[in-house]
């Protein structure tokens, strides 16, 4: 099977809605490819010092088919969290199809550094997330996504 390497750098965040009002905000990203199970889901670190603009520069490689950057059906899900003591608070998400970025990047060398709006519901709320990613050649190996974390 056909797949490809893919790889995201999560570089930062400005202008977050703050959604704590007397504690400072740690912000940490969830992140998923395709599946939205909480098993396929990824964490950055939590930002202890940005408040409503968190930077992170946190990067995840995954593996992932040929097949989901050649249909618009595989999404690319990040969503911001503050960090709590009595339970994350949801700050929004990105959602953008793998082809979309595959499309975009692709004519100029694979890879790009793009922002996009910061969602919650059905209308963009506060901020924007600022990520960079590449996409590597086509490579022979097995099915889903995989990830590492890479410090």
């Amino acid at each position: 099977m056909d797949c490809r390497k893919f790889e995201i750098t999560l570089l930062s965040a400005n202008d977050l809605e703050d959604v704590r009002k007397f504690f400072k905000m740690k912000v940490y990203l969830r992140v998923s490819i395709g599946r939205s199970s909480e098993e396929a889901e990824r964490r950055t670190p939590a930002d202890k010092h940005g408040e409503v603009n968190p930077a992170w520069n946190f990067t995840l490689k995954y593996t992932i088919n040929e097949s989901m950057v050649q249909h618009f059906n595989t999404m690319l899900v990040i969503k911001l969290y503050c960090k709590r003591k009595l339970g994350d608070r949801y700050i929004g998400e990105v959602h953008t199809s793998m082809k979309d970025l595959f499309d975009y990047a692709y004519p100029v060398g694979g890879s790009a550094v793009v922002s996009y709006p910061v969602q919650k519901g059905s209308v963009n709320s506060q901020g924007a997330l600022r990520f960079s990613y590449r996409f590597g050649e086509k490579v022979w190996g097995k099915g889903m996504p995989r990830q590492t974390p890479v410090s």
